[in-house]
């Protein structure tokens, strides 16, 4: 799965448009490494995500088939 599509599914970003905003302006890294919307996130990814002073990072810990009401069952905060 894409990684804006990702984010938006597992609810960590609202829309995919601002999703695919913040890894365009390089804001959003995956593993260390600064990642493309079109990136396909898999299990066990480390991500990171700035906005302004905060910092949010965690790890994939399955991929949905659709947007989740529980964050926690998809991702575990680090």
């Amino acid at each position: 799965m894409r990684l804006d599509k990702f984010l938006k599914v597992s609810r960590v970003i609202k829309r995919r448009t601002i999703a695919n905003e913040a890894a365009d302006n390089g804001r959003i890294s995956v593993n260390g490494k600064i990642a493309k919307p079109s990136y396909e996130v898999k299990v066990g990814d480390i991500i990171e995500i700035k906005f302004g002073d905060k910092i949010s990072k965690f790890e994939i810990i399955k991929i949905p088939e659709k947007q989740v009401s529980n964050m926690e069952e998809i991702i575990k905060i680090i």
